[in-house]
């Protein structure tokens, strides 16, 4: 019994020990699992940030003023990260050299056709060809955004996730001299939305302290112009006239709204009635009409036109004379050629910045997409293009086309343009001089202007040894006669 009696609290304290060294055990698992379940958690958030890819060693042209001399541009799932120097880029980042060459943003180009819908229809999500050859010639000028019908469209290669950035961000209205009923109905229509929004904010106040007031009736007010009066969408004119560019600037100047105004032959004329306006004009600088005869006011194409346009405070977006991909036209016309338009506008006096700005950052803000594409910033798409000289210079070719941090054109590697001006391969540092013989040598020598003179002796050959004079003749004579 006492052994017994004695035996019992040492079981108990034994059963206590293996109990509690289970129940530590047991947490520790319970521990290890739940850090194990936050490195996955940590390392599938990781993976869903998406991948690194770093443009190094060229001279980035930010789109915004900035030119930032052998920078880095690094973004991370297809968004900027940073842009600058001793940027520090991660091992298992793609990088692509850009030294020597220049980086630009991606051109947006307005009014394309037949570059992304490929296939027909009005689903672009759905219809969008991936591989199309006039996608790759775009790419290939350095385009990755374009708008067809009103709706941005990324040029993304060998995928369709995400191509359409926004839809139906314009409203196309009819404002012409030419046609007096419609320009008077649209008028009415204006006076009506305007008349109804002031009316729902004196709603919107006096309710504060009016509980049981009713909200004024919408019948009647056209939902179109209602969402330009409220910023909601903004509206497109195409017009080439003076009096009805004037028309447009004054109607958008009496309702408070900016105006999209495309082909604009003739906006140099009001220019400052344009600006008042805080409209945007889409022109392309090559067109050229004659001025009426019948008129004594200037008219007329001028090759000013962007430049006095960009004078009076209007945003201009440059547009091809061709909207397609023309392969079998009029060479330098087309959507391929839209920094050549550029460059028109520039010798018009367009300055350089605003000839860059109109192709990339305005027709951005004019399909509402400027927060995504059109320059190169922190937190901005990374679509971006890399060349071998001046963009607005007709010679520059683009090297690399990068969309969503994605390379999806390189010039050396495509069909259309490798033979064209191909980049130089470098030897590396280490290796061995190729073998030549001394014809090579000797014909490298001529073309480079190295050719020795007669008198000169090549530097690895021993100078010759003055010739001892000959023995005399034992007569003394000194010629031997």
């Amino acid at each position: 019994m006492k052994n017994r009696s004695n035996s019992s609290p040492a079981r108990a304290a034994a059963f206590l020990v293996a109990a509690l060294m289970l129940q530590g055990a047991a947490f520790a698992q319970e521990a290890g699992a739940e850090a194990q379940g936050e490195d996955a958690d940590a390392s599938a958030k990781k993976n869903d940030e998406g991948d690194w890819f770093a443009v190094v060693g060229g001279d980035v042209y930010t789109g915004t003023g900035a030119v930032l001399r052998g920078a880095t541009v690094l973004s991370r799932g297809g968004t900027i990260r940073k842009i600058g120097h001793d940027i520090e880029v991660p091992s298992d980042a793609k990088v692509l050299d850009a030294s020597g060459l220049r980086v630009y943003p991606g051109l947006v180009a307005l009014n394309a056709r037949g570059v992304a819908n490929r296939l027909g229809g009005s689903d672009y999500a759905d219809t969008f060809d991936p591989y199309s050859q006039n996608l790759v010639l775009a790419l290939a000028a350095g385009i990755t955004t374009v708008s067809e019908s009103g709706v941005a469209i990324k040029l993304k290669r060998r995928e369709v996730k995400g191509v359409v950035v926004r839809e139906r961000y314009l409203s196309t209205l009819n404002y012409t001299s030419n046609n007096p009923r419609s320009k008077s109905e649209l008028e009415q229509k204006f006076e009506a939305a305007s008349k109804y929004l002031r009316e729902y904010r004196d709603y919107e106040e006096q309710k504060k302290t009016n509980k049981e007031l009713k909200e004024p009736s919408a019948r009647g007010v056209d939902p179109t112009i209602r969402a330009i009066l409220e910023n909601r969408s903004m509206a497109r004119f195409n017009s080439t006239t003076r009096t009805d560019l004037l028309g447009i600037a004054r109607l958008a100047q009496k309702y408070k709204f900016r105006p999209i105004v495309e082909g604009a032959t003739e906006a140099w004329t009001v220019a400052d009635e344009l600006g008042r306006a805080g409209a945007y004009a889409v022109i392309v600088p090559r067109t050229r009409r004659d001025k009426s005869e019948e008129l004594l006011r200037a008219g007329g194409s001028s090759i000013e036109n962007a430049a006095l346009l960009h004078r009076s405070g209007v945003q201009v977006a440059i547009q091809a004379t061709s909207t397609f991909v023309d392969l079998g036209g009029i060479a330098g016309r087309d959507i391929l050629h839209l920094p050549i338009e550029a460059g028109f506008a520039v010798r018009g006096g367009l300055p350089e910045q605003a000839a860059l700005e109109g192709i990339t950052i305005v027709p951005a803000r004019i399909l509402g997409v400027e927060h995504r594409v059109g320059s190169l910033e922190v937190g901005k798409d990374c679509d971006l293009i890399v060349l071998d000289g001046d963009l607005l210079h007709y010679q520059a070719l683009v090297q690399y086309t990068v969309v969503d941090g994605k390379l999806v054109y390189e010039k050396d590697k495509e069909l259309y343009y490798a033979h064209i001006r191909p980049r130089p391969t470098a030897l590396p540092a280490d290796a061995p001089d190729a073998r030549r013989d001394k014809g090579e040598e000797a014909s490298d020598a001529k073309e480079e202007g190295e050719e020795t003179s007669g008198d000169e002796k090549p530097e690895d050959e021993p100078e010759e040894k003055p010739k001892e004079p000959e023995d005399k003749p034992e007569d003394g004579s000194e010629d031997g006669r």
